[in-house]
C-alpha cells in the first residue's frame, strides 16, 4: 500500500505542476458564473493534453475509487457537463479499463440542451437509468454546472453517488452542492494552485520574453 500512494503522490505532484504551468493564467478575467477574478484556470489546457490527460485520469480514478470505499456505494459511470467534464470522464474510465476493473466505469456526456433531432436526448453514452455514477466537473466556482449534471442524471432516472472536481475554486460551489445532499470531492483547491515554487503560465511567458 505504501508504494502505491507513493506512486500517486507522485503523479498527483506531476499532474500540479502540469496545471499550474499550462492551465493557471493572471489577468481580469470574467467567469462562466459571471463573476470577475483576477485568474482564471483553464483546466482543458492539461486534461487535453497527452500527458495531462493520463495523470488526470489515473488521479482522479483512484481519488473515486477511495471515495466509493469510504461511502460504501456502488458507481458504475462517471461524467458531467460539456464539455470540461468529457475528457476528465473519458480518462477515468480508460483508467479504470488499464486497471483492468470488471466491468469498467463507463463514460457520459450531459448536454447544455436536448438534441433538436433523433432522439432529442439530454445525456450521451454509455448511461442506463438504473446506474449510480460520479459526477465529474473540471473547475467547481459557484457549483451551477455541476448542478445541472445532476439534475439530468436525476430526471433521467440515474443516482449520484457523489462529486468529483479537478479544482474547487473555493467560492462556495462545493458548500452548494453539499447543501442539496451530494458530497464533494476535488484534487486540488484554489489555494493549491496558487503556491509560488512552480512557475506559472504567465510566469514561464515573462521569463521566456
Amino acid at each position: 500500500m505504501g508504494d502505491v500512494m507513493a506512486t500517486i503522490d507522485q503523479l498527483k505532484f506531476d499532474l500540479l505542476v502540469l496545471l499550474r504551468q499550462k492551465s493557471v493564467l493572471y489577468g481580469d478575467f470574467t467567469l462562466s458564473s459571471g463573476l470577475r477574478s483576477s485568474y482564471y484556470v483553464n483546466c482543458k489546457k492539461t486534461t487535453l493534453d497527452p500527458k495531462g490527460a493520463w495523470l488526470v485520469g489515473q488521479v482522479m480514478y483512484d481519488l473515486i475509487r477511495r471515495e466509493q470505499r469510504n461511502l460504501g456505494v456502488r458507481v458504475d459511470a462517471v461524467g458531467g457537463l460539456t464539455m470540461g467534464a468529457d475528457p476528465i470522464a473519458f480518462a477515468i474510465s480508460s483508467a479504470s479499463y488499464l486497471h483492468a476493473d470488471d466491468p469498467p466505469l463507463q463514460t457520459f456526456i450531459v448536454r447544455k440542451h436536448p438534441k433538436a433531432h433523433g432522439l432529442s436526448k439530454l445525456i450521451e453514452g454509455n448511461f442506463q437509468p438504473s446506474q449510480s455514477v460520479v459526477v465529474i466537473d473540471d473547475v467547481i466556482t459557484r457549483g451551477d454546472s455541476t448542478i445541472s449534471a445532476i439534475d439530468a442524471v436525476r430526471a433521467e432516472g440515474g443516482t449520484v453517488a457523489f462529486v468529483s472536481v479537478l479544482v474547487d475554486r473555493q467560492e462556495g460551489g462545493r458548500e452548494k452542492i453539499e447543501r442539496l445532499g451530494y458530497r464533494v470531492v476535488s484534487v486540488f483547491q484554489r489555494d493549491d494552485l496558487a503556491q509560488e515554487h512552480v512557475p506559472s503560465h504567465a510566469e514561464t511567458n515573462l521569463a521566456s520574453a
